[in-house]
């Protein structure tokens, strides 16, 4: 083979050996080697290997990124949906693994001041125009219920705020013991129509309205009286006339008390004890009339 010349170093005497040129002046920094079919020498082998390294580092973290981007959007199609917590969806049923997500149990139940959203779905409904309570007087209560169907359901009330701890103490003692409330509505969803909701036995408390059948203010115009399952509990009354009132009027076979049914509320029941331990007074204890339903203040 013909002398390699350098710059810096002449090589005579070259031989092959195992794929390198070598000579007598050798040195290492200048030796060559077939790569390829190309000879190189030592340093440029040394730049080639250095950038294969980088090459591999480069495609090792582009994988490792790739693969932990799609395990975090793993995670986040894995996580449980809390929009129901967030915008406080009425009705709604809700895992635990979703109140684990929102907070946990203690965020649940709460009373605020009447949110703007919830203030108008109230006009002309639950809340009309009179001279004994306006919006700072009331507040909102939100939580948790149980029902039969052993799921955890989104509940919410508006009541007058003098009672708003103790009612959010009541409804979460009564949510420990997995006391069954069908429904915790606001009457707003049936437009403040008392028949309707009760028929749908819908618990509640604040509407500005009369006793069924005078020209007196309710309790809950004040916000001050709650209605709990209301359907298995009516209000019964025999009108002057010698008619029963009884509402709702679907609530008729509920009126007999000598027989145990769902939800029914008795002297033996957690919901009494516990509204009645707070300062209420029960309308199943009324004697002019009945009122199962019914828990207000007293006064």
């Amino acid at each position: 083979m013909r002398s390699l010349n350098n710059e810096n170093k002449k090589i005579t005497d070259v031989r092959s050996t195992s794929g390198s040129l070598q000579g007598k002046n050798y040195d290492e920094s200048l030796a060559v080697k077939c790569i390829n079919g190309t000879f190189v020498g030592k340093k440029t082998e040394n730049i080639i290997a250095f950038k294969g390294r980088i090459k591999w580092m480069m495609v090792t973290t582009f994988v490792c990124c790739g693969l932990l981007f799609l395990a975090c959007a793993n995670n986040d199609n894995n996580a449980p949906d809390i929009s129901a917590l967030d915008l406080w969806l009425a009705g709604k049923t809700v895992t635990t693994e979703t109140v684990a997500a929102y907070g946990g149990i203690d965020k649940c139940f709460a009373a605020d001041p009447i949110p703007d959203g919830i203030w108008q779905r109230m006009q002309g409904k639950t809340f009309k125009e009179n001279p004994y309570i306006g919006r700072d007087d009331l507040r909102h209560i939100r939580a948790l219920h149980w029902d039969y169907d052993n799921q955890m359901h989104v509940g919410e009330m508006v009541c007058n705020k003098q009672i708003a701890e103790r009612v959010v103490n009541i409804l979460r003692q009564l949510f420990d013991a997995k006391y069954p409330i069908e429904r915790m509505l606001l009457p707003d969803v049936y437009d403040a129509d008392d028949e309707t909701q009760m028929r749908d036995n819908n618990s509640s408390c604040f509407c500005y309205r009369n006793i069924a059948a005078t020209n007196n203010l309710s309790k809950h115009a004040r916000g001050l009286a709650i209605d709990i399952n209301t359907l298995y509990n009516p209000y019964i009354k025999t009108l002057d006339d010698g008619t029963l009132l009884i509402q709702p009027a679907t609530g008729e076979p509920y009126c007999d008390r000598s027989w145990d049914f769902p939800y029914k509320i008795d002297h033996e029941d957690l919901c009494f004890r516990l509204f009645t331990e707070a300062g209420f007074e029960w309308g199943g204890d009324w004697t002019t009339r009945k009122d199962y339903q019914h828990f207000e203040l007293i006064e």
